[in-house]
């Protein structure tokens, strides 16, 4: 009964040629570099196209910048003329309601250009590449390292003539 067990298994292969062994150890070795090489390609990519969102969102927050600093200082006197003439005129409002007036919708619009400049900011820190290269196990040293390590106390120098 034990030789009909044998025979229902295949025959084991034997073993590959060094010449074989070292032919499939090379082919390994060169598909391995080219997966490297594949994989830092598409990291560059991925950078390049960082590095363009950021370029981009960088010039998109110094025009609002620029539309924040504008409507802040031109706002401010244009409203201050036209509006409290306005309001005190019209309305009847006095001089610090009018004043009051003017400077709240000024400081709107420059909230606004401020709050779409903080989130154009937002695509300058370049996180998608910032995930990659810690997926990849860069990065991580600077975070398991202790940022407040204690340091021995410096002595207290010796006063003058205290040595006499």
């Amino acid at each position: 009964m034990r030789d009909d067990a044998n025979t229902d298994r295949p025959a084991p292969q034997p073993p590959p040629s060094l010449e074989e062994s070292l032919r499939r150890v090379g082919k390994s070795g060169k598909d391995g570099f080219a997966s490297a090489v594949a994989t830092a390609r598409a990291l560059r990519m991925l950078m390049v196209a960082d590095f363009a969102l950021a370029r981009g969102a960088l010039a998109r927050a110094m025009v609002w910048l620029s539309v924040a600093a504008v409507f802040g200082v031109s706002s401010w006197l244009l409203l201050m003329g036209a509006l409290i003439a306005l309001l005190q005129r019209v309305v009847g409002l006095s001089w610090l309601s009018s004043l009051s007036v003017a400077a709240g919708l000024s400081l709107a619009i420059t909230a606004l250009g401020v709050w779409r400049t903080l989130h154009y900011f937002e695509f300058t820190r370049m996180e998608a590449t910032r995930r990659q290269l810690k997926a990849m196990g860069f990065g991580e040293e600077e975070e398991a390292a202790e940022p407040d390590m204690p340091t021995a106390p410096t002595p207290a120098p010796l006063a003058e003539g205290a040595d006499r």
